[in-house]
Formats: C-alpha cells, structure tokens, sequence
C-alpha cells in the first residue's frame, strides 16, 4: 500500500504563494510549449519567463514544502529555483524537458536549504495540510461526500500527521525520492533524470525508502489498516 498517497491529496491542490495572478502574456497561450516560452526567454522576452513561473510554480513549491516541512523555507527554495533556472537559461540543453531540469533545480535549492540550517529536525507536525488556508470546498458530490463525516477527516488527518513524522525521520536521499514518486507522480525515468541517477538507482532507493518509511510508521499501523 502507498502509504503516502493514503494520506495525503495530489499535490496540485497547493497554491503556490511565488506568484499571485502572473497573467499570461498576450504573445502565449496555453498551449505554447515550454520549450518555445524557453527559446523566447533565450531572446530577451521576460514575459515568457512568467508564463514558465506560473505554469510550474505549484509543483515546484510543492516539492520544496515537503522538502524542507516549512512554508517560507519552501517559497525561499522555490524562488531561488527560479532564479538559479532562469540564470542558467543559456546552459539549458533540452536533453530533458525544461519541468524534469526545473525540478533538478528546485531539490538542489531546497538541499542546500537544509544544510543551510545544518539538517535541524523537520517538524511536519506543524505543518497543515497542502493548501488548507487557500483551498475551496469542491463542489458536493457522491465521491466527496464521505470526507465530510467528521470522523474520516480526523482518521484523514492523523494519518497525515503520522506520514509527515515519518518522513520528517528518513534520511534526506530517501525523502527526496518518496516526495517525487508518492507526492509528485513522477516515472522512475523521470526521476532519474531529475536526480541523475541510474534507473535501478531509483528503483532500488524508493524501495528501501518505503521500507524505511513503513517501519517508522508501525507504531501507527492501526491507522493503515482497513
């Protein structure tokens, strides 16, 4: 069982606090693909740059704030990964997509954040959920109606409170993987590409990782178990 995913929502339900409203420029639509807003950057458009902000800035933030466990620290990370990403523009080769070089970016940002703070505990324990203080109520529906039973919230939230320990415990390389496989949704491909690690790499260190997360977590089994 994805122990992660059975307490946590997709990750793009996070608003990002980078960018409040970035409109689109009117040169771009929403079908312009990165690659094109990124050879637009290369030629001095700076519009297109905040299309590529606005279009990743969730998913980057995301990362970061699962990372690092605190909202500043994930939107200082994040708005470094930018920086750094539009800095390093001229040496972006497009051997993978612009997102996956993003992405390598932005764990390299939010690493540097915790040694920065010299690796001092994470505590999940205060975080809140992704996006508690931003996201609406979805429209009721047969699906949704059962989180709104009051006891499923609270088992909801005690199962997330006890992945975030969890994680908060894992050793930085295995928290990174669980954060783009179980969080992020990535591929192992992608997420070779995004930490440039072989592929058996990747597979072999979530598996671990999960191993390690499972054993930190069963003093909390009953949580799990249906």
């Amino acid at each position: 069982m994805n122990l992660i995913a059975s307490s946590s929502q997709k990750s793009s339900g996070t608003s990002s606090p980078l960018v409040s409203g970035v409109a689109q420029a009117a040169n771009f639509s929403s079908e312009t693909s990165d690659s094109s807003l990124v050879e637009s950057c290369r030629a001095g458009d700076l519009n297109a740059f905040d299309v590529l902000v606005e279009r990743h800035q969730n998913r980057i933030f995301n990362v970061c704030y699962w990372m690092l466990g605190n909202r500043d620290e994930a939107a200082d990370a994040s708005q470094d990964a930018f920086v750094r990403a539009y800095r390093s523009l001229a040496s972006f080769r497009g051997d993978s997509a612009f997102g996956t070089w993003l992405h390598r970016i932005a764990v390299n940002c939010a690493i540097d954040a915790t040694q920065r703070r010299k690796r001092a505990p994470v505590l999940y324990s205060d975080l809140k959920p992704f996006g508690e203080d931003e996201r609406e109520d979805p429209e009721p529906d047969a699906s949704t109606q059962p989180l709104h039973d009051p006891s499923l919230l609270a088992l909801r939230e005690e199962k997330r409170a006890a992945v975030r320990h969890a994680l908060a415990s894992l050793p930085e390389h295995y928290r990174v993987v669980l954060v783009l496989f179980d969080i992020e949704g990535y591929s192992y491909e992608d997420i070779g590409h995004t930490l440039e690690l072989p592929l058996g790499t990747v597979k072999s260190r979530i598996s671990r990782a999960r191993q390690s997360l499972r054993e930190r977590l069963e003093s909390s089994r009953e949580l799990f178990e249906d």
